[in-house]
C-alpha cells in the first residue's frame, strides 16, 4: 500500500514537471523574437509610383454618316464589319418625291426661258420703235424692266433646279472617308426623317490601327501626369496581356460627379494587330515618379504594430476618452493633451537588431501597392540599422503572439 502511494506520488511529480517544462518551454519560444515575428529584408532597388483609371477604347477618327433628305432606305449596301472606300454607296434613299421635285423646277427653267426670249425681243422691237419716235422711253423702259425681271427668274429657276438635283443626289449615302463599318443604325424599309436634326445612319472607324483611350482621373492624381508620359493598360479580353500607350492630351473640361472632380487624359495607343476594338473597356496606369537604388520597406511593415504597443496604445485612448470626460465636465482648467498625429510622410517600422525588437522612425518617399521608399532616419543612430538586407517585421506568427501567463489557469 505504501509502495502504490509512492508509486502514485511519483507520477504526479513526473506530471508536474512535465507540465512545468512544457510551458516553460513555450513561453521561452513566445519571448524569441525571431520565432515569435514574421520579418522580410529590406531591400534596394526600383521604384514606380502610378495611378489609375479606367477608360474607354475609341477610334481615332468616327465619322457618323447622315442625311440631308428624307425618305425610304430602299436599298443597303454594306453591313456591319465591311470595309469601305470614299465615295463608296453605302445606301439608297426611295427618291420618287426627290425626283419630282427636281423634274418641276427643271420645268420651271424651261418655263423662265421662254419668258426670257419673250422679253429680249419686246426690248429690242421697243429699242427700234424708240429710235424712231413711234414709242415714248416711258414704254421702252418699262420693256426693259420686264427684261431683267425675266433674267432673274430665270436665275431664281435655275437655282432652285440646282438644289433639287442636289438633294436627288443625296439619296444616295456615300462614304466620306476610308474605314469600318462599326455600326449601322438603319434597316431596309425604315423611314429616316431629316428635319432639325441630321440623323446617324451609319458609322465609320476611320482607321483601327490606331486608337485613343479616354480616362477619367481624379484631380489629386492630375497633378503628376503629363503629356508624353508612357502608360500602361489591359483589357478584359486579353487579361494576361499588357498594352503600352503614350498621354496624348489632358483636356481642360472638367467633371463633376458626387462632387469628385475629374479630368478626361486622352491616351494614344497603336493597334497594328487590330485586336483592340472600339467600346472596350481598357484599365490604365501612368507612372508618375520612379526612383532607381532606392531604399524599400515592405508596406506591411508600416501597417505592423506589436503587441504590447497596441495594447499601450489602446490604454492611452482609453484614458485619453476619460480625460476628455474629466475637461468637459471641468471645462476651465485646462483641457488634456492629445497624442500628436504623425505626419503622412513618417511612420513607425519595427526591425529585429541582435535579436532585440527595434522600433525606428522613418520619412517615407513615393510608393507602390507593395514597397514604400525610406528617405531618411528620425535618429541618426537608426541609419547603420536600416541597410540593405535588415530583417523588418512584417507580422506576428499564430499561436506565440503573447508570453503564457505566470499565473495560473483562473476558475469561473
Amino acid at each position: 500500500m505504501i509502495m502504490k502511494k509512492k508509486i502514485i506520488f511519483a507520477s504526479l511529480a513526473l506530471a508536474a514537471c512535465a507540465a512545468l517544462a512544457y510551458w516553460w518551454n513555450i513561453g521561452r519560444v513566445a519571448q524569441d523574437p525571431a520565432q515569435r515575428y514574421r520579418t522580410q529584408e529590406i531591400q534596394r532597388g526600383k521604384l514606380i509610383q502610378s495611378v489609375s483609371a479606367n477608360g474607354t477604347l475609341n477610334p481615332v477618327v468616327l465619322v457618323s454618316v447622315g442625311t440631308q433628305v428624307s425618305g425610304t432606305v430602299k436599298k443597303l449596301y454594306v453591313d456591319f464589319n465591311d470595309r469601305v472606300k470614299a465615295g463608296q454607296a453605302l445606301l439608297e434613299l426611295d427618291d420618287a418625291l426627290v425626283a419630282a421635285s427636281e423634274r418641276q423646277s427643271a420645268a420651271n427653267v424651261l418655263s423662265a426661258q421662254a419668258a426670257l426670249e419673250l422679253a429680249v425681243a419686246n426690248e429690242t422691237r421697243m429699242r427700234a420703235l424708240l429710235g424712231q419716235e413711234y414709242v415714248s422711253k416711258q414704254e421702252y423702259e418699262q420693256s426693259a424692266q420686264v427684261l431683267k425681271s425675266a433674267r432673274a427668274q430665270l436665275a431664281q429657276t435655275q437655282a432652285q433646279n440646282a438644289r433639287d438635283r442636289a438633294n436627288l443626289g443625296y439619296t444616295v449615302i456615300r462614304s466620306p472617308v476610308d474605314g469600318v463599318v462599326i455600326d449601322r443604325v438603319v434597316d431596309l424599309g425604315q423611314t429616316v426623317a431629316a428635319s432639325f436634326q441630321t440623323p446617324t445612319l451609319i458609322k465609320i472607324a476611320q482607321d483601327l490601327s490606331e486608337m485613343r483611350i479616354d480616362t477619367s482621373f481624379a484631380e489629386a492624381d492630375l497633378g503628376h501626369i503629363r503629356e508624353g508620359q508612357s502608360a500602361k493598360f489591359t483589357v478584359d479580353a486579353f487579361p494576361d496581356r499588357q498594352f503600352n500607350g503614350v498621354v496624348q492630351q489632358i483636356r481642360l473640361n472638367p467633371t463633376t460627379q458626387q462632387n469628385v472632380v475629374t479630368y478626361n487624359v486622352r491616351i494614344s495607343v497603336a493597334n497594328p494587330e487590330h485586336i483592340l476594338l472600339p467600346g472596350m473597356t481598357a484599365y490604365v496606369t501612368i507612372g508618375v515618379q520612379t526612383r532607381e537604388n532606392a531604399l524599400l520597406v515592405p508596406n506591411a511593415a508600416l501597417r505592423f504594430k506589436p503587441t504590447e504597443a497596441a495594447d499601450k496604445a489602446d490604454k492611452a485612448k482609453a484614458g485619453e476618452k476619460a480625460g476628455e470626460k474629466g475637461g468637459e465636465a471641468g471645462r476651465g482648467g485646462a483641457g488634456g493633451s492629445k497624442e500628436k498625429k504623425r505626419s503622412g510622410q513618417g511612420a513607425t517600422i519595427y526591425v529585429l537588431a541582435q535579436g532585440q525588437l527595434r522600433p525606428v522612425q522613418v520619412r517615407l518617399g513615393i510608393t507602390d501597392s507593395r514597397n514604400s521608399e525610406i528617405l531618411e532616419t528620425a535618429d541618426a543612430s537608426d541609419k547603420s540599422v536600416l541597410q540593405s538586407g535588415a530583417q523588418v517585421v512584417i507580422g506576428e506568427n499564430g499561436g506565440g503572439a503573447k508570453a503564457p501567463s505566470s499565473v495560473g489557469m483562473r476558475m469561473f
